[in-house]
Order: structure tokens, then C-alpha cells, then sequence
């Protein structure tokens, strides 16, 4: 139960981003383009929907000051480079892990403070990470057995948690300054062209047969998700949005297994146990100061 200063808008809010982005890796999946071009038109369909709300109080909103055209730049290539390999790996792997991977980020924040702050973790943190790590061993070592093409994935998708990190500490002085949804627009507006740019590279169609799917993953998971996960941050501690984080590879799971008949094997079931642990040690470990 929510404690009475807790807006009850936001504990939906957050509960609904994390259902909405775990939707994500399905419509990519559905979509008949490539999974660059996937994360190509997830960004620019949704991209005038974002300017337009950014800048109905204010145009001034999306006119950013010169030291942080620096960090929306470094944000929207690390977002853009994050979907792509993610796409790449949601292809090759389970929803299950492809979400559970996606999503590492949440572990890898204590480490760039202990860098930051020049200071060894506690036992709490460590026992986190070291969960994080046996819990990951298992599953790629699980996606191994299975073929090389699940391990390559897995590795795509732990790729994508890494630049998601890097996004957010990019993001976070912009944020100090910037209302979050001019930031989350200007930061698409970086990474959109770099993800076409890819695509072509690669030599992925472009142009969709059938547009549903992707203007499914532009609506649901870019803009309710996105847009759900920014409103909730502004009024939630980090413990809530953590634990809440958690819902994504449980509803991942339940469309792997409702869609593609994926199950869990016991390996898989005790690596994401561990993983998820160490997700709820790490959250329940930060505190409001920090």
C-alpha cells in the first residue's frame, strides 16, 4: 500500500509504463521491417507527438542552452545505439530475457556512483551485484545450451542495458535544468536520423507492408510508456520506480509464453530470481539523498 504522501496517480502511472514497455519487444518482433528500422519508427512516429506536447505552454521549452546541447546529443546517440542493439537482441532471445537484460541499467547506477564518489560498496551493494552476476552467468550460460543465436541475443540486450545507463547519466544534469518531456523530445530528435543511418548500413528494409505494429511500439511504448515513466519520476522515490521495474520482465515473460509458447526452464527461472533480487537490494538500498 502506498504511504499517504504517495500520489496514487503516479503508482499507476508507474505501474502502467513498465506494462506499456514491456509490450515493446512483441510489436518489434511483429513488425516486418528490420529491428534497427523497428527503433527508427518507433522515434519518429512518435516524435511529433512529443515536440507538440513539449512545446504547447512554452516554444522556449525546446530551445536548449548551449551546455547542454552536449549531453542531449551524447543522450539521444546512447538512446539510439541502445534501441538498435536491443532490437537487434529482442529477435535472437526470449521476451523474458530480452526485458531482464534491457533493464540492467538499474545495477549498473551503483557502480558509476562508487566511481563517481570514490567510494567500495556496502555489503548490501555487493551482495547485490554479486547476485546480479551468478543470476546473469545463468542465463546466458541457459541461452547457450540453447542454441549460440539465444546467447547472441542475451548479449545484445545486456549491450542495450549498458547505453540505457549511459543515457541516463547523460541525461541526468539536462534533467537539473529541463523539464523532462522537452529533454525526452530533444534527445529523440538526436538519435532518430543515427538509427535510420543504421539501418540502411545494414541493409534492412525500411519501408514496412503493414504499419500497425509499428505505430503500435510509437504509441504504447514511446509515448504512453515513455511519457507514463517521466510523469512518475517526478513524484516517486527511487525504491517505487525500482521495485516497479520489475513488472517488465514478469509481463515479458507472460506474452513470451501467451504468444511464442516460451517457458522458463528451472536455470532460467533461478538466474531471473537472483537478477530480480539483486534489483530489489540495489532499490531498497538507495535513499532519498542520493
Amino acid at each position: 500500500m502506498p504511504t499517504p504522501r504517495t500520489p496514487r496517480r503516479a503508482i499507476v502511472a508507474v505501474l502502467g509504463a513498465n506494462i506499456a514497455l514491456a509490450f515493446g519487444p512483441w510489436f518489434v518482433r511483429m513488425a516486418d521491417t528490420g529491428p534497427v528500422a523497428a527503433g527508427f519508427w518507433r522515434i519518429a512516429l512518435a516524435l511529433p507527438v512529443l515536440l507538440i506536447v513539449a512545446s504547447w505552454g512554452d516554444r522556449r521549452a525546446l530551445v536548449p542552452k548551449r551546455a547542454l546541447l552536449l549531453p542531449l546529443l551524447i543522450g539521444g546517440l546512447a538512446f539510439a545505439v541502445d534501441l538498435g542493439s536491443w532490437h537487434i537482441g529482442i529477435r535472437r532471445t526470449t521476451l523474458a530475457n530480452a526485458t531482464l537484460f534491457g533493464n540492467c541499467a538499474v545495477l549498473i547506477f551503483p557502480l558509476y556512483g562508487f566511481i563517481a564518489m570514490r567510494q567500495w560498496p556496502t555489503r548490501a551493494q555487493g551482495l547485490a551485484l554479486l547476485l546480479a552476476a551468478i543470476g546473469g552467468v545463468l542465463l546466458l550460460g541457459r541461452s547457450a545450451e540453447l542454441s549460440s543465436r539465444h546467447l547472441a541475443g542475451d548479449l545484445f540486450c545486456l549491450l542495450a542495458g549498458v547505453l540505457y545507463a549511459v543515457y541516463f547519466i547523460a541525461m541526468r544534469g539536462v534533467r537539473r535544468t529541463m523539464a523532462p518531456l522537452p529533454a525526452l523530445a530533444l534527445s529523440s530528435v538526436a538519435g532518430v536520423l543515427p538509427l535510420l543511418l543504421l539501418a540502411m548500413a545494414l541493409g534492412e528494409t525500411i519501408l514496412p507492408q503493414q504499419w500497425g505494429p509499428l505505430f503500435a511500439l510509437a504509441m504504447v511504448s514511446q509515448i504512453a510508456g515513455q511519457g507514463l515513466m517521466i510523469y512518475a519520476l517526478g513524484h516517486l522515490s527511487p525504491l517505487v520506480v525500482g521495485l516497479a521495474l520489475l513488472l517488465q520482465p514478469l509481463v515479458g515473460a507472460t506474452i513470451g509464453w501467451l504468444a511464442y509458447g516460451e517457458r522458463l526452464g528451472p536455470m532460467d527461472a533461478a538466474g531471473a530470481v537472483l537478477v530480480a533480487a539483486a534489483l530489489v537490494i540495489v532499490s531498497a538500498r538507495r535513499s532519498p539523498e542520493r
